[in-house]
């Protein structure tokens, strides 16, 4: 494989939250690879402030790929060129992104429907990239236009790209219903390069049954890592045949909300920190009885010593359940 990792689980790009902060947690439980947050072509090419935020990557993290999005080969081109001396390890192209505002300029889920302009971003992106090219996409998009995704992903093998990721869900399903790895068997089966599984993986049990119940190379974990980064260290003991860990303490789960958002401050203001901690403080405590009222003093937390403190308040509760 292009990309030599040390266990195939892999932390997928979520938008406004795969930031290096977050990403720099979950190497440190185990992450074989991480993504970054969607970056636009577009906002490459017209240097866009938050977008160089979006590119940044720090030393101490493992293989970083970038994601990109766009619907114009010569952007996205021009994008894989300016990025060809960044640390990332190679460069995902989002054919997945289920957004309205996305799919409504023909980005994101948006290309399953043109195969052939998909095929030519890939070729473009190859063209300038100087490194691996990879693409997400969905299993379909609507009832109204159907989608062949094993000939769509044969067509971006064909295009140039190193390895597909397949979420098992169509656009019109957002992230609702279950996802159907039937689907991503299908396009293992049929491509000669990896292939990654996306979709329903909460737990360590759905890591390892998703290898087997579709033969993929690798597992994309996205929602199952929210407040959980966790889940990397234990999907790699049961890889292993090891015993899992057993669930984080109190003490470690409010240690990691503070070594999150310290490193937050690392690349931004503690005014926007905080707020980006609201969300990540909600995550990291589900599952914890009594929590509820902590958690929406959290959601409302001006400082990050505010935060800390409100975090203080889970030693006075029960162990996650």
């Amino acid at each position: 494989m292009w990309c030599d990792l040390k266990n195939p689980f892999v932390l997928a790009p979520l938008a406004g939250v795969t930031e290096s902060a977050f990403r720099r947690i979950c190497f440190a439980q185990g992450a074989a690879m991480a993504f970054t947050e969607m970056v636009s072509a577009k906002g490459l090419y017209y240097h866009n402030a938050n977008t160089e935020e979006l590119l940044r990557i720090h030393e101490d993290e493992g293989p970083v790929g970038i994601q990109l999005f766009g619907s114009e080969p010569l952007m996205l081109q021009f994008a894989a060129e300016k990025l060809k001396d960044r640390p990332n390890v190679c460069i995902d192209l989002n054919m997945g992104c289920p957004v309205p505002k996305v799919v409504k300029n023909g980005e994101g889920s948006a290309l399953l429907k043109s195969p052939g302009l998909a095929a030519e971003l890939v070729k473009a992106t190859v063209k300038a990239a100087g490194k691996p090219v990879t693409v997400k996409m969905r299993i379909g998009f609507d009832e109204a236009h159907p989608v062949d995704p094993v000939d769509f992903a044969l067509r971006m093998q064909e295009a140039g790209a190193q390895m597909i990721t397949v979420h098992g869900r169509t656009r019109e399903q957002y992230y609702s219903g279950k996802a159907d790895w039937s689907v991503i068997r299908k396009i293992k089966t049929a491509l000669d390069i990896p292939v990654a599984g996306n979709g329903d993986v909460l737990s360590a049990e759905d890591a390892l049954r998703m290898l087997d119940e579709t033969g993929c190379d690798l597992v994309m974990i996205a929602r199952g890592a929210l407040g959980n980064p966790w889940i990397f260290a234990e999907c790699g003991a049961l890889y292993e045949g090891r015993a899992i860990p057993s669930r984080p303490e109190t003490d470690e789960i409010i240690e990691t909300v503070k070594k999150h958002a310290l490193m937050l401050l690392e690349d931004r203001d503690e005014y926007r920190a905080v707020r980006e901690m609201r969300k990540h403080a909600a995550w990291y405590t589900k599952g914890i009885k009594g929590a509820a009222a902590l958690r929406r003093k959290a959601s409302e937390a001006e400082s990050l010593d505010e935060l800390f403190t409100i975090m203080e308040g889970l030693k006075e509760l029960s162990p996650a359940e």
